[in-house]
């Protein structure tokens, strides 16, 4: 049952990078993502069974959501003539201690416009993160913990 809510999550993720929502393209991408599963299932780890699909998709939705605030604030600090920029790196102390949890919170930092991950600490006990504008570390390090950590945690129970 799993397999084949995770395909679906794939099948819809497929359709709107391709953005295509044809029954072709569809099947397409439940074909591609049964064979990707099928071809990762030994390395994903067996806590990856409890996967709470709502909780991933309000995951995906706090992502783009993200994704579209923080692109626009990058644009108007670029455009302003004159850039406030305040860029910085900073320490974010981390509550998730899997491996795919911490490459999943990297990776969805990394994609958001303004922020990059850049480390992980030797212990996993820091992520440092760079801004493009740190004018607050502490209220970006609150932002992390109770947005995309806390989606995480919740998404993949342990």
């Amino acid at each position: 049952m799993r397999f084949i809510v995770v395909n679906l999550l794939l099948t819809l993720v497929w359709a709107f990078v391709t953005g295509s929502f044809t029954l072709h393209n569809l099947a397409l991408g439940f074909a591609i993502g049964a064979m990707s599963l099928l071809l990762v299932r030994e390395q994903l780890p067996a806590s990856l069974n409890r996967v709470r699909p709502i909780k991933l998709l309000l995951l995906a939705g706090l992502f783009f959501k993200e994704l579209t605030l923080s692109a626009i604030k990058v644009a108007f600090v670029v455009l302003r003539p004159n850039m406030r920029l305040r860029p910085g790196i900073f320490a974010y102390p981390l509550t998730i201690t899997r491996d795919f949890e911490i490459t999943l919170l990297a990776n969805l930092i990394t994609l958001t416009p303004g922020t990059l991950s850049v480390d992980v600490s030797d212990d996993r006990k820091m992520l440092y993160v760079h801004a493009l504008s740190c004018h607050d570390p502490a209220a970006e390090r609150r932002a992390i913990s109770s947005g995309f950590e806390r989606r995480i945690r919740e998404a993949f129970p342990l």
